[in-house]
């Protein structure tokens, strides 16, 4: 896909998940890998309800910001993801209700903070390692992402008290990824007090190998 095309659905794609309150005001940031190495990113400070593709960072293939806007200072973790995931062309960093309110509970898992109990959970993410809470923009991020990223084949890492981070083959699949997580979280807060019918593990290898 060219840049330009890249940077037309980058921007349509983020706009809808404002629209449906998945990113509020500045909040959240989005990248792809573009096919020569570069990158497009979001924009400091930019709302995603708001972009054109005027607005996008540009990333060259050596991994510098080309002259113009900004790039979110978040993309330093997008960019350690990237490098250890050769699989993945987009990223998609939120702060959606649901998920938030989940990362900020006590007592989460660090290997996985929601159990499954949908099979699209576990085709799509998988589970949901926990990364410990830093500081927005804290190279600390990076560094344990990088770690989870390497210890977990996973889609989706949940940053404790600040949001989630998703990863897709391209932006409509991390997109759909963050969706479908979304609307998990959800659900279990939905089901909280009650009796939840959790995947077995047999069901959860089955789905594994589709």
């Amino acid at each position: 896909m060219s840049d330009a095309l890249n940077a037309d659905l980058l921007c349509t794609l983020c706009q809808s998940l404002f629209r449906r309150g998945y990113s509020v005001g500045g909040a959240g940031n989005v990248s792809v890998r573009l096919d020569n190495g570069g990158f497009l990113v979001t924009p400091t400070g930019g709302s995603l309800g708001r972009l054109t593709p005027d607005d996008l960072a540009r990333i060259d293939t050596s991994g510098n910001p080309v002259p113009g806007p900004k790039p979110s200072k978040e993309f330093a973790f997008h960019r350690a993801l990237f490098d250890c995931r050769p699989d993945a062309g987009a990223i998609v960093h939120l702060h959606s209700t649901y998920l938030t309110a989940l990362s900020c509970l006590e007592d989460l898992s660090h290997e996985n903070a929601m159990r499954p109990f949908t099979p699209y959970y576990v085709m799509r993410v998988g589970y949901l390692p926990v990364i410990p809470y830093y500081r927005p923009g804290a190279m600390e991020i990076a560094r344990d992402l990088v770690i989870a990223a390497n210890a977990h084949s996973v889609n989706a890492f949940l940053l404790a008290s600040h949001g989630v981070v998703v990863l897709g083959k391209n932006i409509e699949e991390a997109v759909n990824n963050a969706e479908e997580l979304e609307e998990t979280a959800r659900l279990a807060f939905i089901l909280r007090e009650e009796k939840i019918r959790y995947l077995t593990e047999t069901e959860i290898s089955d789905l594994s190998r589709s």
